[in-house]
């Protein structure tokens, strides 16, 4: 048995007047701080990925000019 999900008392949307309704979903008015809000996260993930994996290249970078840690990784891939 399948329960309809209804979030107002109508029935059908057929001749309704929705300035009568008033609000059918939450928030409304809050649609221009929820798009700031979202822009400033997504700004935030994709500065922090940078600059992590800008890190990350660092890290890999020095490793890769340090002769012990390359003659290191050599010896154990001969290894097999």
């Amino acid at each position: 048995m399948v329960l309809p999900m209804s979030t107002t008392a109508l029935q059908t949307w057929t001749g309704t007047d929705l300035l009568q309704v008033g609000p059918i979903y939450p928030f409304v008015g809050g649609e221009v701080v929820l798009w700031i809000l979202g822009l400033a996260f997504w700004i935030w993930f994709h500065w922090t990925q940078f600059r992590i994996e800008a890190k990350e290249m660092q890290d890999d970078d020095a490793g890769a000019k340090s002769p012990e840690l390359l003659a290191r990784v050599f010896a154990e891939e001969a290894k097999g």
